[in-house]
């Protein structure tokens, strides 16, 4: 694949802002049927790379070439006039609209009599769907679609356009395994269409399966080119933070785990609300200095658990028994939960998890102002010195931790959430989708981090929708269907095979237990 002439190049592309070098003389080429992965830690300069392509910058030097000929994309609709497509991470639909409304939102068909031509609309939405290998009714309003399908509505717009170079940034980010099969099974599709698509990922694994070449930037420049069959984790976090990554991964904690349960959950259940898989009989345990992870397909029951145990659900527990370090335990609230010696670091770090305007300081001391107030008034220079230690620890990059949170890039601001968790001093530690949206130098550190933390004694559950990330960092994975715990693996004997068989509801080789 990817054999055809060139349909995209950059050459010795360059961007400022303010001072700052965001690109660096790139050179990029991208092919007709490529899928060509691009990857870097958070600032690297994908992003604006990306702008640059989708017309939303324009570059301050160098030259952008589609299909051979010169461009200069000043606005958005000037790339999509020249076949050029964005998949944003967000999706960018509205959720009352229909599929077709969606695909033709802004360039509605009309009749001789200047009225909306809806059915017109939907026959051209369903060949564009069609082309997609997807069966959805174009009447259909969006949010009664599953975030896969919703997803798949983003390309049919984009496919509506005439598009020729698709940019994909973080398309798989919240689908299941199942739905991602289909998207790639759409996206090889594409490529066999001819279609260039340029797909950035922090996710090693799909970079293997789908992508023809890679490219890594790092400081804004190119200093890698992968053919993607050679690429590991390892040699793309080499290549992202300009050293050795010797283990991906933490070693065994073997001994080091502890014989006393610092949680230990009794056929938990508590009171469902609408839209919600809440915990329905749940029974887990978490032992001092072991990491424990939880599995399972999209809407399995992860959040919602994690959230019920930590008290930021609003759910009310109907059922079951809670014990953390051997004392019964009633997740009433957050604040009752940090008492009793818990931290939870939410999925959603932006809206969840920090205050964006607030400095990285106040977002990092944040659950320990009252440990640094003497007489009731809070020292500046205590908080200082405390976000400091954390921000040393974890190894976040910033100018200076007095700038604004949401300023960061997502690893640093994720890195600041972790740190505020660890401050807390807990001795269970609840993790949702730590490493989402960060790039593989970030996912090293964090994991270097976890790791560390384990060994001083601290429990840790651990929900993630990557395999790789389970079998790697935990030492028992619990897998959950539908809101219920149905299945333990022991991580020394079962693989990810095992962990997306029993989410499925099969039977794997390593359990259940």
């Amino acid at each position: 694949m990817g054999d055809g002439g060139v349909l995209v190049e950059l050459a010795g592309v360059g961007r400022t802002y303010g001072g700052v070098r965001a690109l660096r003389s790139v050179d990029l080429t991208v092919r007709e049927g490529e899928v060509h992965a691009l990857l870097g830690e958070n600032g690297a300069g994908k992003s604006t790379l990306l702008k640059i392509l989708s017309g939303q910058v324009a570059p301050g030097s160098g030259v952008v070439r589609i299909g051979g000929r010169p461009v200069r994309f000043t606005r958005p609709g000037h790339a999509r006039r020249a076949g050029v497509a964005m998949i944003h991470q967000e999706l960018d639909l509205v959720p009352a609209l229909s599929v077709a409304e969606n695909v033709f939102l802004g360039r509605e068909p009309h009749t001789r009599r200047g009225t909306l031509d809806r059915r017109r609309m939907a026959a051209r939405t369903r060949r564009v769907l069609a082309r997609c290998g997807v069966d959805l009714d174009p009447r259909v309003p969006v949010d009664r679609l599953r975030t896969g399908e919703q997803q798949l509505v983003t390309i049919a717009k984009a496919l509506s356009l005439d598009a020729r170079i698709l940019l994909m940034d973080e398309p798989t980010s919240a689908l299941s395994p199942r739905e991602v099969d289909r998207l790639f099974a759409v996206v090889g599709q594409l490529r066999r269409d001819g279609v260039a698509i340029v797909y950035v990922s922090h996710r090693m694994d799909e970079i293997g399966r789908i992508a023809d070449r890679a490219t890594v930037l790092r400081n804004g420049a190119v200093v890698a080119e992968f053919a993607a069959w050679e690429l590991t984790a390892e040699r793309a976090a080499e290549a992202m933070v300009g050293r050795p990554v010797d283990q991906m991964f933490r070693a065994a904690n073997g001994s080091s785990v502890g014989t006393d349960d610092v949680l230990r959950v009794e056929d938990f259940a508590v009171r469902s609300r609408p839209g919600r898989r809440e915990p329905d009989g749940i029974t887990l345990s978490v032992k001092a200095g072991e990491i424990v992870g939880l599995a399972g397909l999209l809407g399995a029951g992860r959040t919602e658990l994690l959230e019920a145990l930590y008290g930021a659900s609003g759910a009310i527990a109907v059922r079951g028994r809670i014990f953390v370090r051997g004392k019964e335990f009633r997740p009433w609230s957050p604040r009752r939960a940090l008492r009793a010696g818990m931290a939870f670091v939410p999925e959603d770090r932006r809206t969840a998890g920090l205050a964006l305007e607030h400095s990285a300081v106040a977002g990092t001391v944040l659950s320990i102002v009252d440990r640094l107030a003497r007489f009731g008034l809070v020292s500046a220079r205590r908080e200082r010195d405390a976000a400091k230690g954390a921000a040393d620890r974890l190894g976040v990059r910033a100018d200076s931790l007095s700038v604004p949170v949401g300023s960061l890039s997502g690893g640093n601001q994720q890195k600041v959430v972790l740190g505020r968790a660890l401050l807390t001093e807990p001795s269970l530690l609840l993790l949702d989708e730590p490493t989402r949206g960060v790039d593989v130098g970030a996912k090293a550190e964090i994991y270097r981090l976890l790791g560390e933390t384990a060994r001083t004694g601290v429990g840790v559950l651990l929900a993630s929708s990557e395999p790789a990330e389970l079998v790697g960092m935990c030492d028992r994975v619990v897998v959950l269907r539908d809101g219920r715990s149905v299945a333990e693996l022991d991580t020394a004997m079962a693989g990810e095979a095992d962990l997306l068989a029993a989410s499925m509801g099969e039977i794997p080789a390593g359990g259940p237990r």
